[in-house]
């Protein structure tokens, strides 16, 4: 039987019947693996591995990209057991991805897909590699540019000849194994010389490498003068100071001299400046402008401004910035009265006027007078005093739970010539009261007040509201407390690792101003991913405590705690995962599972289970103890096995009868001790091939089988493990062509359906089993006989009587290719009843009871003979006589 997957390929899964309980279907214990081979590589060949174990024995096919592989002789492909030897492999051809069929007929099983490529690399262009120079003390690099190659390189440097590898000094050399090139940092007089790219390619079954053309490498001892730090343009004012820097360095120490307009350095006007730097290898420049500004006052780019508006009772400030050089002589007056400083009142040095406790009387026009040798000049601005703006209604402290909603209220008066604004912050950290789906936004029907909506611990603090105008502000704060549940416990400690216990000890985190209930403990091992909650002594673990006993874990495992608070408000997030502890090892404590076996080669006991999952190993020094005896024996046979990865056990003895059963039990052991006995499990010795054959076939009906069984083994009534196929094929064809049906031993007969009529047959019968196929019985042959007329009766009539119906038809007359008519068969059908009359072929009428009520009689007349029935007529007979005909 053929499967077609997914790929359009055709998988095979076997016409035999899969025994249960006896035959296993295939599992891998070899699968191909991928690999690269060297591109023309001569006389070469490629081995991909397929192994696998199956009772019975394994059938091997291959694919490359999906499409099954057909061996040939000419082929390139051969297959030896279970693998497949590619000859001569070549690229285009043989690259692609390849996979094991496994099979018996218990099923078919795929294995993983195995990659074949192919390596290959170039070599160097045969063309020089340009010199290249370095000055001692500095960096530069050389590159390697390989060749084109598959898979990736690896590279290294030799310098002037092989194999004077570089090799890493003081961080001085750095081959890049992505690019190839060789990075050379601080470079030194001796660094001179011829430097050749080395790069090794490693494939699956060889290496190879190359070198390339030379790079003369010249390092000279002395790196010119270069500018560490240059000038730029200035612009000063008259009778101001100017400092210029420039830096250089250089081997040898560069002389640094200053030059303005091309000439010595003076410092009386402006001009071009240089500053030179120059050592025995050259000479460097930087050059910058400098301007000297000469401006008598003029306030046309930056007047005083024009309307300075101020809050009663607070604070303003009027600058005073005119363009001057060198700089002016600055001072204040209000109408006729020279400003100086007082109580309220300071000028400063640059010119700005602080004027402090405003009050109406302050307001008017203030003007700024600057004055230089070259000349005066002034600029007048008017004070605007402004009622002051005030908090008249101030936020309250609150107290929420987390998820709730605080309302944080804050109305202000303000000079109602000019806009109030409300900001409000957090903590000093202004909040985005427009975001649509953030957490703060303003309560509907007023300016001023906060609605902090689904507060968070996050959300606790210290909120300032703030009234502001353009002259001034009013501020109030308020404290916002949010309780929740608690935060991270802190200091996760493990201590007192025991087997399967462990102490952890923690420090409390905060508890968000709700009192901590209690603890949870998570842990996760090695061999898991998610947490769980862990059994702990005490079970409950109160909100007070600081530690407690992590119990119930598996020895010898690698764990992971976390530590999580809890209060009336909820769970908190978990601490940080604690240092991973491995438990103390043990003896086992659980035996292995799926302990079975069976088939295998002559004379062999093989029993198999289920290796041991890390979790439960409890120790290094894991493997298996096995014993086993012959079913009804005192003794048993001890073995041991040594491997945990270790899944089946063969035993081979000369004087083993086959199909023997065994009792069989296993337990595991590691370093620490042994741990218990598995269940007996019976498991039977190899079988032998069948050495009985069916002794008489029923050749006429081809419908049963009688089979003679001869002793072998260790069971008197060897049937419990025979299979038998019956094989039939008609005249002129041949036996390896023959149809088959099986069935189990223990049957005797059977019946062969969807043959064809009047044909002669030859049968045979095998009997088989796992160990393979017994001797054929004599072959007999059998004529199947003619096929039923396939016209039904005709001229069917009734006459109803009273209560009774009489049904005629004429004689079905057979033809020569259709086997002759020995009689009728009459259906009669009405609700409540169902009846059939047999007649034989004199007889073509029959007497039949109607229905009491108003039913119906439906009746199916048909023909029968050696043949089998043939075609049926069907009539529907109601009381009222009306007839449907089908």
């Amino acid at each position: 039987m053929f499967l077609t997957d997914s790929n359009g390929g055709h998988i095979f899964v076997g016409g035999d019947v899969c025994v249960s309980g006896h035959d296993s279907g295939p599992v891998f214990e070899e699968q191909p693996s991928s690999l690269i081979y060297p591109e023309g590589m001569p006389e070469g060949k490629v081995t991909l591995s397929c192994q696998a174990r199956a009772i019975p024995a394994t059938i091997y096919r291959w694919r490359v990209n999906g499409t099954e592989i057909a061996f040939a002789e000419d082929s390139q492909y051969t297959q030896v057991a279970g693998n497949l030897v590619i000859n001569n492999p070549q690229n285009g051809r043989d690259g692609g991805s390849y996979q094991c069929l496994a099979i018996n007929r218990c099923g078919t099983i795929v294995s993983r897909v195995a990659n074949l490529k192919f390596g290959y690399l170039h070599d160097f262009p045969p063309e020089s590699r340009s010199p290249q120079t370095v000055h001692e003390g500095t960096g530069t690099f050389l590159a390697c540019q390989p060749p084109a190659h598959y898979p990736a390189l690896s590279y290294r440097w030799f310098i002037n000849e092989f194999p004077n590898f570089i090799q890493p000094e003081a961080g001085r050399w750095f081959v890049s194994q992505v690019t190839g090139n060789l990075y050379l940092a601080n470079a030194k007089a001796n660094d001179t010389g011829n430097y050749f790219c080395f790069t090794t390619i490693n494939m699956d079954i060889s290496t190879k490498s190359i070198f390339s053309k030379a790079v003369q490498l010249t390092v000279y001892p002395d790196a010119q003068p270069e500018w560490l730090q240059v000038m730029s343009d200035s612009e000063v004012e008259i009778s101001s100071e100017l400092q210029w820097s420039c830096a250089a360095a250089g081997k040898p120490r560069p002389t640094i001299h200053w030059l303005r307009n091309g000439h010595n350095l003076a410092l009386e006007d402006s001009g071009m400046y240089q500053c030179v730097a120059e050592n025995k290898h050259g000479t460097i420049y930087s050059n910058a402008e400098l301007r000297v500004q000469v401006q008598a006052p003029d306030f046309r780019l930056n007047p005083v401004r024009r309307l300075v508006p101020a809050a009663r009772g607070g604070q303003v400030k009027m600058e005073c910035k005119p363009r001057a050089a060198p700089k002016p002589t600055l001072f204040w007056s209000r109408g006729t009265e020279l400003l100086t400083n007082s109580t309220r009142i300071t000028v400063t040095p640059d010119g700005v006027l602080w004027i402090y406790n405003i009050s109406r009387s302050d307001e008017g026009k203030y003007t700024c007078f600057a004055e230089n040798y070259l000349g005066k000049a002034n600029s007048t601005g008017h004070l605007s005093v402004r009622d002051a703006t005030k908090i008249t209604l101030a936020p309250s402290n609150a107290d929420i739970n987390q998820g709730e909603n605080a309302s944080l209220q804050c109305h202000a008066s303000h000079d109602p010539t000019m806009d109030l604004t409300f900001t409000w912050s957090l903590n000093g950290v202004p909040l985005d009261l427009e975001e649509p789906n953030g957490h703060y936004r303003r309560m509907e029907g007023t300016i001023g007040d906060l609605v902090i909506v689904n507060g968070q611990l996050s959300h606790a603090g210290t909120y300032t509201c703030t009234a502001q105008t353009v002259v001034d502000s009013a501020v109030a704060s308020a404290k916002l407390v949010v309780r929740g549940p608690p935060g991270p416990p802190g200091g996760l400690v493990v201590t007192n690792v025991d087997d399967t216990s462990v102490e952890l000890r923690w420090s409390h985190g905060y508890d968000n101003h709700s009192p901590i209930g209690k603890y949870v403990i998570l842990g996760r091992s090695s061999q898991t991913h998610d947490w769980k909650r862990m059994r702990t002594d005490p079970a409950n673990i109160e909100g007070n405590a600081e530690s407690a006993r992590v119990i119930d874990l598996r020895p010898w495992m690698d764990y992971e705690f976390q530590v999580i608070a809890s209060n009336i408000l909820g769970s908190g997030e978990p601490s940080m995962a604690s240092q991973s502890v491995r438990t103390k090892q043990a003896a086992p404590t659980v035996a292995p599972s799926g302990l079975g076996g069976g088939g295998g080669n002559r004379n062999e006991l093989i029993i198999t289970w289920t290796p041991m999952a890390r979790e439960y190993q409890n120790g290094d020094g894991f493997g298996y103890i096995l014993a086993f005896r012959k079913q009804g024996m005192p003794t048993w046979t001890v073995v041991r096995v040594p491997h945990v990865e270790s899944s089946r056990y063969v035993y081979s003895n000369e004087s083993l009868s086959a199909y023997c059963p065994f009792e069989v039990r296993i337990k595991a052991y590691n370093k620490k001790g042994e741990g218990p006995f598995s269940q007996i499990a019976v498991v039977h010795s190899a079988e032998e091939e069948p050495i009985i054959s069916p002794r008489r076939i029923n050749a006429t009906a081809l419908t049963a089988f009688e089979i003679q069984s001869s002793h072998s083994g260790c069971f008197q009534n060897e049937q419990a493990v025979l299979l038998f196929q019956i094989r039939y094929w008609r005249q002129h064809e041949r036996e390896a062509a023959a149809d088959r049906v099986r069935t189990a031993g223990l049957e005797n007969t059977a019946r062969v359906t969807g043959l064809r009529p009047n044909t002669l047959y030859h049968v045979t019968i095998l009997a088989y089993n796992s160990a393979g196929t017994g001797p054929p019985s004599p072959r007999t042959t059998v004529i199947t006989k003619k096929p039923p007329p396939s016209r039904p009766p005709g001229n069917i009539s009734w006459k109803v009587d009273g209560s009774w119906v009489t049904v005629r038809w004429d004689h079905v007359k057979s033809m020569d290719n259709e086997s002759t008519v020995l009689g009728y068969k009459v259906l009669y059908k009405h609700e409540g009843q169902s009846a059939l009359k047999i007649l034989d072929k004199s007889k073509n009428s029959v007497i039949l009871p109607l229905p009491k009520d108003n039913g119906y009689v439906v009746l199916e007349v048909r023909s029968w003979g050696d043949g089998g029935d043939g075609a049926q007529k069907q009539i529907m007979i109601f009381i009222n006589s009306v007839l449907y005909l089908f």
